[in-house]
């Protein structure tokens, strides 16, 4: 059984959802809260699986409740559900350690359906979030002389993927991925074939251990800077 925590700021949408919920017989909610300090608290004096969290509420909003719970011991997957596909917010939850992200606006099945799959330890993105995932990952910040950091903050795409046994080739077609290019846009950038870039990506998949082009994105987001 999946014990889930239900987190918003709406009394109406949490008791809709905790009733959603119910009626799978996978999953029981282990309770509801307000905010996600009220969340973090929670989850550090009961059993929680999967918190199911909102983006925007009030006194602590869903990504530094996602940044608080994940960083307890032994920390449940949180699934993010909102409304707002804001650009910044998917960025920061994803970041903050959250494994999945959804809009509200997606039938009751997939969002039980994503409980599941967050809970098994895999990624969830809402495929109109994963569209704009090459925007997110690449938009440079500026600092404070009011130029670009992305290059000064970030160290070598090398050093980043050091750890994981990437190819200096293999380390491109991840960053083109995390741009957005499909397949045939990648193999001209690297003056390659179709067919050549698709065995990349399996190797890549295969040795992150990923299932599909998305969470090759996803992880590029993750890793530090």
């Amino acid at each position: 059984m999946i014990k889930v925590l239900v987190v918003d700021d709406d009394p109406f949408i949490r008791e809709s959802m905790m009733l959603i919920l119910d009626l799978d017989p996978e999953l029981t909610v282990a309770g509801s809260c307000g905010n996600g300090r009220e969340a973090a608290r929670f989850v550090s004096e009961t059993d929680v699986d999967v918190v199911l969290m909102d983006i925007r509420m009030p006194e602590c909003d869903g990504v530094e409740g996602t940044k608080l719970i994940r960083a307890l011991e032994s920390p449940p997957a949180v699934l993010i559900l909102t409304t707002f596909d804001d650009d910044e917010y998917i960025v920061q939850a994803i970041q903050n350690g959250a494994g999945g992200y959804l809009l509200k606006n997606v039938p009751p099945s997939r969002i039980i359906a994503g409980i599941k799959t967050v809970h098994e330890g895999s990624l969830l993105i809402h495929p109109d979030i994963a569209r704009k995932l090459a925007g997110m990952l690449e938009r440079p910040s500026s600092s404070p002389t009011g130029t670009s950091s992305a290059s000064s903050v970030q160290p070598p795409l090398s050093k980043r993927l050091e750890p994981f046994r990437l190819t200096p080739m293999e380390q491109q077609v991840v960053r083109h991925i995390a741009d957005g290019l499909s397949n045939k846009e990648i193999a001209a950038a690297l003056f390659l074939s179709e067919g050549t870039i698709k065995n990349y990506i399996t190797e890549i998949l295969d040795k992150l251990e990923l299932r599909d082009r998305t969470q090759i994105a996803i992880f590029y987001l993750k890793l530090p800077n």
